[in-house]
């Protein structure tokens, strides 16, 4: 798999998107060729899937992105679902795919252009319930904590459908 490797000496920015997009391409790479059953595999007693986490992560990517830093409304995608429902497994492997590549694509362009109009100190423009409110800094850094948990998540996944292993 060709990943893009983190940038060793860049500014703030470049590092965290550096950082993030090869998380991203990670979890692509744990989930690449496989099948349906493969998809729908579990691991113990744990129900996680790798075509669940395909919606989970497609489903914090316009959570954050979108909805959180952008203050858009949520995706109709995801309207009247909880972020635990988004688990389910009802689409092909193609769907889920697309579902989350989607997701990704949105989130980079709307990342891009929130960074053009004020950079990583903005704070988002939906505050949690607490009446807080993350910086665009906080929810870049989230989604990188987001896709490094489910990443080793996707390792253990991968190497029990068909023994795959790999960093």
């Amino acid at each position: 798999m060709n990943r893009p490797e983190p940038p060793l000496a860049a500014n703030e920015t470049e590092s965290l998107i550096g950082f993030l997009e090869y998380h991203r391409a990670t979890f692509a790479w744990k989930c690449a060729g496989l099948d349906a059953a493969g998809l729908a595999a579990t691991v113990g007693a744990s129900t996680m899937t790798l075509g669940g986490m395909h919606k989970h992560l497609a489903y914090y990517e316009d959570h954050w992105f979108s909805r959180c830093m952008q203050g858009n409304k949520r995706h109709p995608q995801w309207s009247g679902l909880n972020p635990e429902e988004v688990w389910a497994i009802h689409e092909s492997p193609a769907a889920l795919h697309d579902i989350w590549q989607n997701a990704v694509d949105r989130s980079r362009t709307q990342l891009a252009d929130t960074l053009a109009a004020g950079g990583l100190d903005q704070l988002a423009r939906r505050s949690f319930p607490d009446g807080e409110t993350p910086s665009v800094r906080w929810i870049v850094l989230h989604m990188i904590e987001e896709y490094a948990r489910h990443n080793g998540h996707a390792d253990l996944l991968r190497e029990s459908i068909d023994g795959v292993v790999g960093e």
